[in-house]
C-alpha cells in the first residue's frame, strides 16, 4: 500500500509516522504514542488536558475513559475534583478525544477502557491534575491580594484568606491560567478527603440517561446520512461467492449494494430499507475455508487434550512449575488423598443491551468516527489503514454504549472497520450510520472461549494440597493481536497461575494449550478468571469434603500458608456479615477470588427450585484498595454478580456444523429481573490505590453457587452452564 499523501500543515515527521502506520514499519525513535497519535490536532488549555474551568463557575473533567454503564465517570471526576477542592455540584464531565499520548491508559499502552483499569491507571494522574490546578489558583490569589500563598484556603471552589477576601475559581481564572503549572503539586493526605471514600459521589449521567438526553450512536442523525447493513457468512472464515445485486437494489430506498472484506454491504436511506435489501441479496458463500466444526465436537477435542487424549504433537505452555513435578504427572491411586476432575466451559456472547454500531464519514484523508468507542486508538489504527492516512487524523467522537463487557474491542475494529469501508465506498464525505442487529452481533461476533480444565491433587498428612497437576486447553484470545503477550497469554490462565492455592502447594505442574479454531474470541467481562476462578474454588470446596474439613477453615489455613492476607480478610468480612446460618432450606457456598488487583469473596443462599438452583442472598465483601465511590462499588458489584450468575445458570453459545445456534434472546437465556438475588457489598477499608471493581464481582458467583449445590446435594459441578435448557 502507498504512502498516505501529505495534508497540508503536516510535518515531514508525522508523514514518515504515517507511512510506517499503513506500511506496517516502525520508525527508529517513534514512541507508541508518537505513532498512534500522528496528525492529531487536540489543543490542550492552560490547566492541562483534564480540567477546564467554565466562566460559569462549573468545572468539567475530561474523562479519557468511555462511559458505558461502569459508572468510572463520577468516579474519575471525584479525584480531580477531591484534590481541587471543587463544589462537587458543579463538576461536570466531558468525553476526551482520541489522542493516545495524551489520553492513554497506563495500564495498557493505548486510549483503550478495559481490564477495570479507569480509575486504577488514572488515580495519580488525576490527583497531580487536581492538586495542579488548586496550586495554580492559589498563587494567583496569594499575587492578587499580595498575601502568603500558604494563608489562602480552598474549599466548594471559593479560595478565602484570613483577611476576609474571597474569590470563586471563575473569579480567578484569567489569572490562573498564566501561572506555570507545578511538576509535581502535594497532594492531600488520604485522612483529609472530604469526597473520595463517601456517598456523595453519585453518577454524573443519571439525568441524561433518565430523561432521554444522553446521547448514543443510535440518537446520531446527520444530514445526508444513509443507513448500512452487512450480510455476514453463517460460518466463521467463509467468502462471498455470489449475490444478487439486482434483487437488493429493487427494494425502496436501497442506495448501493457492494462487497466489502466481512460480507455484502446494503447502503440505504432507512435501517429498514437496508434490512430488507439484504435479505435480497440471496448471497451465496465459499465455505472452502470455513470452520464446519460444531461446539460439541470443539468441546470433545478440548476435553481429550486436557486429559492426555490428543494429539502428541500438540505444543503445550507452563504457567506454574516447582518441586518434582514427577511426582504430580503420574495418576493417583490412594482414593482417600486424591483428587481428579475435569470440567468444561462453553463459549459466551458478550450480549450487550446496545448492539454494534457506528457512525463514519471518510472525506479524503480525514475520518470522522462518531459511536461508543472504548478503545479509540485501535479504531485509530484500523480505520487509517482502511483509508490510507494519518492515526491522528482519524477523529473519534465518543458517545455513550450501552454496555460492552469486552464486545467493544477488539483489535481488528470489526463493526467500525465494515462502517469505515462503506464509507470510504460512497464517498463525498457522506455520513454512514452502520447498525449491527441483535442478531448480527449474536451470530458474527466474539465470544469468551470455550474452555477445557483437567485437575489432579494429592493431599498431605493434614489434608491440604501436595501436589497440583493442572491443564488448561482454550483459543488464545492474544493470538495476533498488535499488543502481543509476553510468554504465556495471560488472559487463559489468569486467576489460576497466580492462585494462593498453588502457592501454599509445595508440587505443581501447570500447563495450558491453543488449539487453532476458526471461532473468533475476545475478552468477556473477567476474562480468564470466567473460568479460573470456577476450577480454583470448587476444587477447593471438594477438597476440604475430602479431608473431611469444614470449606471456611479449609481456605484459611491455605491462605496462611501462601501469605493471602488480602484473602484471608475478604473471607472474613464476608462470612462476618452473612451471620452465623442460613434460612431453613437454603444452603451456603463460598467462593474468593482476585482478579484485577481486588480480592472478592462471595457467600450465595441457594436452594432447589423444581430441581433448578434458585440464587436468594448473596453477600459480598471486596478489597479494591482505595474506595473512591462505595456507591459505585456496590453498584459494579450487583450488576457483575448478575452478569455472572446469569451465565453461570443459562449462558451458552453452540455451534451447528460451524454455524451458532442462537440468534437473540430467546434463545441465548439471560438472567430475568425477578430471578435477580439480594446482592450486600461490604467494602474492606484500605488506603492502599484503588484497583479494579468492574470486573471482579463477575467470575465469584458461579463456583459460589455451585458450592452451594455441592452442599446441598453433595454432587460437583463439572460443566456449565448449571441450567441446560432455555
Amino acid at each position: 500500500m502507498n504512502a498516505p499523501v501529505k495534508p497540508e500543515g503536516f510535518s515531514r515527521r508525522e508523514l514518515m509516522v504515517g507511512a510506517a502506520v499503513v506500511g506496517g514499519a516502525l520508525v527508529v525513535g517513534c514512541s507508541p504514542a508518537d505513532l498512534m497519535s500522528a496528525g492529531s490536532k487536540v489543543e490542550v488549555g492552560a490547566f492541562g488536558p483534564f480540567i477546564r474551568f467554565e466562566p460559569d463557575g462549573f468545572v468539567t473533567v475530561i474523562s479519557k475513559h468511555i462511559e458505558f454503564g461502569q459508572g468510572s465517570h463520577a468516579g474519575l471526576a471525584a479525584i480531580v475534583a477531591e484534590e481541587l477542592d471543587a463544589d462537587w455540584t458543579k463538576v461536570r464531565v466531558e468525553q476526551s478525544p482520541a489522542n493516545a499520548k495524551l489520553y492513554g491508559n497506563g495500564a495498557l499502552g493505548a486510549q483503550l477502557t478495559g481490564g477495570s483499569s479507569a480509575i486504577s491507571n488514572s488515580w495519580e494522574q488525576l490527583r497531580k491534575a487536581g492538586a495542579g490546578a488548586r496550586a495554580m489558583f492559589v498563587e494567583a490569589a496569594a499575587n492578587r491580594w499580595n498575601v502568603p500563598a500558604g494563608e489562602i484556603a480552598v474549599k466548594d471552589g471559593v479560595l478565602t484568606h484570613a483577611s476576609g477576601k474571597s474569590a470563586a475559581f471563575a473569579d480567578l481564572m484569567a489569572d490562573a491560567g498564566k501561572v506555570t503549572p507545578p511538576q509535581n503539586p502535594p497532594l492531600k493526605d488520604p485522612k483529609t478527603f472530604t469526597l473520595i471514600g463517601t456517598d456523595r459521589v453519585r453518577r454524573k449521567d443519571a439525568q441524561g440517561k433518565s430523561d432521554g438526553t444522553a446521547r448514543y450512536t443510535q440518537d446520531v442523525h446527520l444530514p445526508e446520512m444513509l443507513t448500512a447493513m452487512v450480510a455476514h457468512a453463517p460460518k466463521f472464515g467463509a467468502k462471498v461467492e455470489s449475490f444478487d445485486v439486482d434483487a437488493a437494489r429493487k427494494v425502496a430506498g436501497v442506495v448501493d449494494v457492494f462487497e466489502i472484506p466481512t460480507g455484502v454491504a446494503v447502503v440505504a436511506r432507512s435501517t429498514w430499507a437496508a434490512r430488507l435489501g439484504r435479505e435480497a441479496l440471496a448471497v451465496r458463500w465459499d465455505e472452502a475455508k470455513a470452520e464446519k466444526r460444531g461446539s460439541v465436537e470443539i468441546a470433545a477435542a478440548f476435553r481429550d487434550l486436557a486429559t492426555g487424549k490428543g494429539p502428541a504433537d500438540q505444543k503445550w505452555e507452563s504457567f506454574g512449575s516447582k518441586g518434582d513435578v514427577a511426582q504430580a504427572a503420574g495418576r493417583p491411586d490412594d482414593g482417600k488423598n486424591a483428587f481428579e476432575a475435569v470440567y468444561e466451559f462453553p463459549y459466551l456472547a458478550h450480549a450487550t443491551m446496545e448492539p454494534m454500531n457506528c457512525v463514519a464519514i471518510v472525506d479524503g484523508n480525514h475520518v470522522r468516527l462518531v459511536h461508543g468507542s472504548q478503545g479509540q486508538t485501535l479504531d485509530q489504527l484500523n480505520a487509517a489503514k482502511i483509508v490510507g492516512t494519518l492515526p491522528g487524523s482519524v477523529e473519534v467522537e465518543t458517545l455513550f454504549a450501552g454496555g460492552s463487557f469486552g464486545r467493544r474491542a477488539t483489535f481488528t475494529s470489526d463493526y467500525v472497520a465494515e462502517c469505515v469501508h462503506v464509507a470510504k465506498k460512497v464517498g463525498g464525505g457522506k455520513p454512514v450510520k452502520l447498525v449491527w442487529t441483535r442478531e448480527d452481533d449474536m451470530r458474527a461476533g466474539h465470544y469468551r472461549p470455550l474452555v477445557a480444565h483437567a485437575v489432579r491433587v494429592s493431599l498431605d498428612k493434614d489434608g491440604l494440597p501436595a501436589t497440583w497437576r493442572h491443564r488448561i486447553v482454550s483459543q488464545s484470545i492474544m493470538k495476533d493481536s498488535p499488543m502481543p503477550a509476553k510468554g504465556v497469554d495471560q488472559t487463559a490462565v489468569e486467576g489460576a497461575m497466580d492462585s494462593p492455592y498453588l502457592k501454599a502447594t509445595p508440587i505443581v505442574d501447570a500447563q495450558v494449550a491453543f488449539p487453532e479454531v476458526g471461532v473468533p474470541v475476545l475478552w468477556w467481562r473477567s476474562v480468564g478468571a470466567t473460568h479460573t476462578a470456577f476450577v480454583m474454588e470448587h476444587t477447593i470446596d471438594q477438597l476440604a469434603r475430602k479431608a473431611g474439613k469444614d470449606p471456611v477453615e479449609y481456605r484459611r489455613a491455605l491462605y496462611a500458608k501462601a501469605g493471602a492476607n488480602r484473602h484471608l480478610a475478604a473471607l472474613d468480612l464476608a462470612v462476618e456479615k452473612a451471620g452465623p446460618t442460613a434460612a431453613a432450606g437454603w444452603a451456603r457456598g463460598v467462593a474468593v477470588h482476585e482478579s484485577f488487583g481486588s480480592v472478592v469473596a462471595q457467600i450465595a443462599e441457594v436452594k432447589l427450585v423444581d430441581g433448578a438452583p434458585r440464587v436468594g442472598r448473596v453477600v459480598t465483601a471486596i478489597d479494591c484498595g482505595t474506595a473512591v465511590s462505595p456507591d459505585q462499588i456496590a453498584a459494579q458489584m450487583e450488576g457483575g454478580t448478575c452478569y455472572g450468575l446469569s451465565a453461570a445458570l443459562y449462558g451458552e453459545i453452540t455451534l451447528t456444523d460451524g454455524a451458532v445456534d442462537q440468534s437473540n434472546f430467546d434463545t441465548y437465556r439471560v438472567l430475568r429481573i425477578g430471578e435477580a438475588p439480594m446482592v450486600e457489598t461490604h467494602i474492606v477499608p484500605s488506603t492502599a490505590p484503588p484497583s479494579g471493581v468492574g470486573e471482579p464481582g463477575t467470575p465469584v458467583i458461579a463456583p459460589a453457587v455451585a458450592n452451594a449445590l455441592l452442599a446441598l446435594s453433595g454432587q460437583a459441578t463439572a460443566r456449565l452452564p448449571l441450567v441446560r435448557s432455555v
